[in-house]
């Protein structure tokens, strides 16, 4: 059999560049922060592997499909590093180079690499997202270079959004409630979740193709849920079918060139028990508390601590599930986290300006208890130098969410 001779790596650039979702000035503004970063840090090269990072540092979101991607950048050069299988559309992508490896031979990836990083370097990665399997690769492949973890200070370089980023997330912001909007239309007995939840969608990307014609559309989704499927927060759609008294969770999400916007709400249709008005009437005395403790100044886990205290005060606080809030940016439900701005007791960050973070209080009752389900609310807020500024515009409570 003849042996097949490919080479490990190609240039492809096929095309233009496409429309960056950024300005250049925004672009280079970032990777500037991040060289500085690498100095403070003592960092000759920076090699991100995760969706966020490379994202953020870009505008290019991969699909990996069991195959690694990469962006290398050094103090004077940026590359990412693409599969053979995407073609040019990384290179369009991308905010400056790009490098593509074929997988005729395994380990293509790592030798293209060692085109970008060379010698007796020390080499930041991400600890939070590298495998172990990897991890023992790059050491085989650079066994001079030294490791050191730049996930975290990229973390901390992200929390704190651009006036750019601010635009594009009270975009999404108002792309979410138009699918909040939708489900409500969809919402009638019989109807079964997933239907609702298809046409939310529908019209999040219809309003996201009109906002930014020139961007990919990917990644939108909404998780609508009923009954007892509104238990947990991240519940998938079902083909459970809507009836009278149901408790109800719409959770839309606007996914605009892998930023993340979102929008939760509970609802009840048609009726609601005085029970099960108690509790949601509780859970939105908390999410008004926490939507003014919101201000520069204020450590994450000072918010989870008063917050506990409104749910402790209705002997509610054993079924909270989660903590109050999250920051928001490069990431979606299979990627990205940043999990140092999170308003919960064992994070004690303290809000600064241009921060962008949710107030999402959240209770569960069991099956078989008086009011069973979960309930939710969840708007989205910029910090900023006087306090914080609520962009999320959908209405949340009983007087607007009892669905006819």
């Amino acid at each position: 059999m003849m042996k097949l001779e490919r080479p490990q790596t190609i240039e492809f650039k096929n095309g233009d560049k496409a429309k960056p979702t950024f300005s250049a000035e925004e672009m280079s503004s970032r990777i500037a922060r991040l060289r500085a970063c690498m100095t403070e840090n003592n960092l000759d090269i920076a090699l991100f592997t995760s969706i966020h990072n490379i994202n953020y540092y870009s505008d290019f979101v991969y699909c990996s499909f069991g195959r690694p991607y990469g962006l290398v950048v050094t103090h004077d050069s940026h590359t990412t590093v693409s599969a053979n299988i995407d073609g040019g559309q990384p290179w369009r992508q991308s905010f400056d180079d790009n490098i593509v490896y074929t997988d005729w031979q395994r380990d293509n990836y790592f030798r293209t690499l060692q085109n970008l990083i060379k010698g007796k370097v020390r080499v930041g990665i991400e600890y939070d997202h590298v495998t172990l399997e990897r991890r023992e690769k790059l050491s085989e492949f650079f066994p001079k270079a030294e490791f050191a973890d730049i996930g975290v200070p990229t973390m901390k370089l992200r929390m704190v959004k651009s006036e750019e980023e601010h635009a594009l997330i009270r975009q999404g912001a108002r792309i979410s409630d138009i699918g909040g909007a939708a489900c409500v239309e969809a919402i009638s007995e019989g109807i079964p979740e997933y239907e609702v939840a298809l046409h939310s969608t529908q019209a999040m990307v219809r309003a996201i193709a009109g906002t930014y014609p020139h961007t990919e559309l990917m990644d939108t989704w909404t998780w609508f849920q009923s009954g007892l499927n509104t238990d947990g927060a991240h519940n998938p759609v079902t083909s459970r079918r809507i009836e009278k008294g149901d408790i109800l969770s719409l959770n839309c999400f606007s996914m605009i060139s892998g930023y993340y916007q979102a929008l939760e709400r509970t609802l009840f249709f048609h009726e609601a028990s005085a029970r099960e008005l108690e509790l949601w009437q509780v859970n939105c005395e908390v999410h008004r508390k926490g939507l003014t403790l919101v201000k520069p100044g204020v450590q994450c886990s000072e918010i989870a601590a008063e917050l506990n205290e409104v749910f402790r005060k209705h002997d509610l606080l054993k079924y909270r599930t989660f903590g109050y809030g999250h920051s928001f940016g490069s990431l979606c439900h299979y990627y990205g986290r940043e999990a140092g701005l999170e308003l919960r007791e064992d994070i004690d960050t303290v809000l600064e300006p241009g921060m962008v973070v949710s107030i999402e209080p959240m209770i569960t009752l069991p099956k078989g208890m008086e009011g069973a389900g979960g309930y939710r609310e969840h708007d989205i807020l910029i910090v900023n130098e006087n306090g914080a500024e609520n962009i999320t515009r959908f209405p949340f409570g009983p007087e607007h969410n009892i669905i006819h």
